[in-house]
């Protein structure tokens, strides 16, 4: 009797001696047993601090747009497993993600894999077997040595470079950013989601020959009143585009990003056979207007409104103190926060401080995750008086009394904390 997917996944957690062990070797090898090194016609990795879910999100939605398959691959997942691989925008199912791994365990041997290597390669061979066309590939952990990397990439994205993983990444920002610009390949578009970032990402691009696509010089972008944008390329000009379904002004630099990835390959440089279809205006308006993405400025609107948002570093929690600030309320914010152990919490706290106006404190599960006095300690100089409480669910029922109509909640630090706020709203 085959095994369930619960039961698949239990194992993999406990196959490998390390839950993260960075490099290629190991999962280069069953890949090509699997004849697994070129999934799709066409591969598109997207890497960066924060920015990359976003911009792979509005790449699938562009290219299903356009008529094209697409496979989509990211990490992690907020409820189901399943959420990591979605393919022409649904996503795979149980016995789907089975079988994948059947494969993969007949083919590793005495190999040992991760639990993310085993995700990697089921993605992977998922794509392969249904021949989808586009094969969209977040990194999960840096680039260079990340799984995703052993497949060359057609084109690559960087959104951003920022501080978070330093136990693997590094402690400077150059470091960070030559690990995460290890996903560009010689001759190929290396497409920049902004122009700041560390000397260590051009300097990549240069050595290894990539060809570079910038935002704010090789592309760019205008928001108009309303909401309403235009984009500007190379080649490519669209006006009175509709705003992306994806909450936050930042979306408007990551649908921007999406689009040069596309137009990018269809460059004098790309082969024919990886080009996508023209981009019109009815398909970038409607791609815009379908695109989904949970727990990224997630807004659920009611008489007290709560805001879903991953923010698990510094750079994120920045740029979601400038979201609500862009979105103000009648009322409170109110926070609800889990941060894991390993994390810059008093960072991403202060980063957010200026727009809270009250605390509610969770334990995250271990191994990683720490307790809510624990948080507390870490938060003191920022959170006065914050509400302790044992689990998310009791965080968010706790907010929930406390707020006032007119009041929002913010629901942020993890996607651990994220999860279970999804389920418990009911938006999942």
């Amino acid at each position: 009797m085959s095994a369930s997917l619960e039961q698949w996944l239990s194992r993999q957690e406990a196959a490998h001696p390390k839950a993260i062990d960075l490099g290629l070797d190991r999962v280069r090898q069953v890949a090509r047993r699997l004849g697994l090194e070129r999934p799709a016609a066409t591969v598109i990795t997207v890497a960066g601090t924060n920015g990359k879910g976003s911009t792979a999100a509005h790449l699938e939605a562009l290219l299903l747009a356009a008529g094209c398959s697409t496979g989509l691959f990211t990490s992690p997942h907020f409820i189901r497993y399943n959420e990591r691989v979605r393919i022409d925008g649904s996503e795979a199912d149980d016995a789907a993600l089975v079988a994948a791994f059947e494969r993969i365990e007949a083919a590793r041997a005495d190999i040992s894999l991760t639990f993310f290597e085993y995700n990697t390669l089921a993605a992977l061979w998922l794509f392969a077997e249904r021949s989808v066309r586009f094969a969209l590939l977040e990194v999960g952990l840096g680039g260079r040595l990340d799984a995703v990397n052993l497949v060359d990439a057609d084109a690559a994205v960087l959104c951003s470079v920022g501080f978070d993983h330093r136990d693997w990444l590094g402690d400077t920002l150059d470091e960070i950013g030559a690990e995460k610009a290890g996903v560009f390949r010689p001759g190929r578009p290396a497409v920049l989601g902004t122009p700041r970032m560390p000397e260590s990402v051009y300097s990549s691009i240069e050595r290894l020959g990539a060809v570079p696509v910038v935002a704010e010089r090789d592309f760019s972008w205008r928001i108009e009143e309303g909401g309403r944008w235009s984009y500007q390329g190379a080649r490519l000009r669209l006006g009175e585009l509709p705003p992306s379904r994806l909450q936050g002004s930042i979306q408007y630099r990551n649908a921007a990003t999406a689009l040069a990835a596309l137009e990018a390959l269809s460059g004098p440089q790309s082969c024919e056979a990886r080009r996508p279809p023209p981009l019109d205006q009815a398909a970038v308006a409607s791609a815009l207007g379908r695109v989904r993405l949970a727990g990224r400025f997630q807004v659920v609107p009611g008489a007290i409104e709560w805001i879903l948002d991953i923010a698990h570093n510094p750079p994120a929690a920045e740029v979601l103190c400038a979201q609500l600030r862009e979105r103000p309320c009648r009322g409170r914010t109110l926070a609800v926060i889990g941060i894991l152990g390993d994390k810059d919490a008093a960072a991403i706290a202060a980063a957010l401080a200026p727009a809270i106006d009250g605390w509610f404190l969770c334990a995250l599960p271990p191994p990683r995750g720490i307790d809510a006095a624990e948080l507390a300690r870490r938060l003191a100089a920022v959170a006065a008086d914050p509400a302790l409480s044992g689990s998310v669910r009791e965080a968010l029922e706790s907010a929930r009394r406390a707020a006032r109509p007119g009041d929002r909640v913010i629901v942020c630090g993890s996607v651990l904390t994220v999860g279970p706020a999804l389920e418990w709203l009911g938006v999942c």
